[in-house]
């Protein structure tokens, strides 16, 4: 029988977490080709089925609805029989239009007040952060409809009422980042020199702050493709007739109280893994971005 000696004194402490960091590692980057392997299949199953299928997703079929999973329906078919896996690609191309338009608008208006507010400092600094304080005082989702109502059905109204709802943390995030790089000496060096408030922001703090805009707006896609979808399943977003994850799943709501599970459960699966994907690269970015914060997780 053998004991473990003591350790001497002085000698380094070594703790349990350490031997795990390989398999955290190993881990991450399964999460991150994982992630990488869905995003380029949504991609490609987005920009190359709708033009290599050729047949109608609003063809209608009454002889064929409800038909289960099988050969010729591999996700099966609607309420009307309709092939619910053109129905998908098709919805999962508006939901990623939407998704994607509206991040991006949001991140430039988020950019723009959140620079300005930073850059500018004082009164301009304190009456933009109200603002933003106004607008995240109203819940998203009640903000959203407000704006949505004021529109017809459209992909554009939709768009626009995610925009408006979602640039307040891109504000806040690029504001911070603009404080913390006007305390930089080569920021104070251009001061000195002369430099205009316009020219330090433009040569200076916005070329600093894009790649935390960047993150934002990759982080924001998944948050709008969601919006969108619960917008269009309380019948204020798309028409009914476009195919969108939202408006599929809120048509499919008769068939899953009548045992028909395939109309609902495929449209979700559709908007969920799509958007865990995104989300684990921007995870993935954002550890890059932040190594320190990154190895604070994983104390």
């Amino acid at each position: 029988m053998t004991c473990d000696a003591p350790a001497p004194a002085g000698a380094p402490q070594t703790t349990a977490w350490r031997s795990h960091g390989p398999k955290r590692r190993s881990t991450r980057a399964l999460r991150v080709r994982t992630s990488a392997v869905l995003v380029a299949a949504t991609v490609l199953a987005v920009l190359l089925v709708p033009p290599l299928v050729q047949l109608d997703q609003q063809a209608v079929d009454l002889a064929a609805k409800l038909r289960p999973p099988s050969w010729s329906h591999p996700f099966g078919t609607d309420d009307v029989g309709r092939d619910l896996l053109l129905r998908c690609v098709y919805g999962l191309r508006v939901s990623l239009l939407v998704g994607v338009a509206a991040a991006l608008t949001a991140t430039v208006v988020g950019t723009a007040v959140g620079a300005a507010a930073g850059a500018l400092g004082g009164w301009a600094d304190r009456a933009l952060m109200r603002v933003v304080d106004t607008f995240s005082s109203v819940p998203h989702l009640l903000l959203g409809i407000f704006i949505v109502a004021m529109f017809r059905p459209g992909v554009w109204p939709v768009v626009i009422s995610v925009a408006l709802t979602h640039w307040l943390s891109t504000a806040r995030i690029v504001r911070a980042e603009v404080l913390s790089l006007r305390s930089r000496p080569y920021v104070d060096a251009a001061v000195s020199g002369g430099a205009s408030r316009w020219r330090v922001a433009v040569r200076h703090l916005l070329p600093a702050v894009l790649p935390q805009a960047a993150l934002a707006a990759v982080l924001m896609v998944p948050h709008a493709m969601w919006h969108e979808s619960a917008l269009s399943f309380l019948g204020l977003g798309l028409p009914t007739h476009t195919a969108s994850l939202g408006t599929l799943v809120q048509s499919a709501r008769g068939s899953l109280l009548a045992g028909q599970w395939w109309p609902t459960l495929f449209p979700g699966l559709f908007l969920i893994v799509p958007t865990l994907a995104i989300a684990g690269l921007a995870g993935a970015w954002r550890e890059r971005i932040h190594p320190r914060r990154r190895s604070e997780l994983m104390l």
